[in-house]
């Protein structure tokens, strides 16, 4: 009787550390199965004929994951100005690969509404003429096509921008549009990457570089959780075994 009423709080305590985990490792599941459904989803929609990108009723209420990467057009011209994100292609589409920025314009669309466009790529190093050239704004009303990608927020590890240099290491559509002075209220919460027809004759910017890219460790997370929770029965039950059916001192003596 002893023996159980030294086992009550470690029982309760354990029961509760195994919900807990359990919970976490189930709750991971779900995480890759939500995962697995979105790359599915990704790899069939940038191959799908174009869809109305999303107008201004319908991203100021917010737009989800759901809309990433998908295929989308609009019709407009591009404004003055450009800004650059920092990347490295390691498995380009075009001919130039390795460091360098994708260069983004301000579009304004045939409504009025403000996006901006990701012309493509242009690799470090370049030659000043050739850069002067691709940086070329495109004159006159165009009809686009590309994929949605939608706005991300810099983290603690994110080096700053260069105001100078209009040099993001993050696709803050927002912060852009702020240093090009566009209006905010009208700035779509997302960016267009152009798709690979639109890369001009002389070759740059190199358009249809998206890095399609997803990380899945969802499976290796749960894995975690059930193996702390099979830890921890282990760890109670032998506990257990030494409370209810303690050894004698004598046990093993001559």
């Amino acid at each position: 009787m002893g023996g159980l009423k030294k086992l009550l709080i470690p029982t309760i305590a354990a029961a509760l550390g195994l919900v807990v985990l359990l919970n976490l490792g189930f709750w991971q599941l779900d995480r890759l199965e939500w995962k697995t459904n979105l790359i599915a989803q990704v790899e069939s929609g940038v191959t799908k004929s174009p869809v109305e990108a999303p107008r201004p009723a319908l991203w100021r209420d917010g737009l989800g994951e759901e809309y990433d990467f998908r295929r989308v057009k609009l019709a407009g011209a591009f404004l003055e100005g450009n800004t650059f994100y920092y990347t490295a292609l390691s498995n380009p589409v075009g001919l130039a690969e390795g460091p360098g920025v994708m260069v983004y314009a301000p579009f304004r669309t045939t409504e009025g509404w403000l996006v901006l466009v990701n012309r493509g790529f242009l690799p470090q190093g370049l030659a000043e003429p050739a850069k002067a050239a691709a940086l070329n704004i495109p004159a006159g009303q165009v009809d686009l096509t590309g994929l949605l990608r939608l706005s991300e927020k810099p983290n603690w590890t994110t080096p700053e921008p260069s105001a100078n240099d209009r040099l993001w290491f993050a696709r803050d559509t927002e912060a852009m549009g702020e240093m090009l002075g566009l209006d905010p209220g009208n700035l779509a919460p997302y960016s267009i990457d152009l798709d690979v027809t639109f890369t001009p004759e002389a070759g740059l910017p190199q358009a249809g570089e998206t890095i399609v890219r997803f990380k899945n460790d969802h499976l290796g997370y749960a894995l975690t959780w059930f193996g702390l929770a099979a830890t921890l029965l282990g760890v109670f039950l032998t506990y257990a075994a030494t409370i209810l059916w303690p050894r004698s001192k004598g046990s093993g003596s001559a």
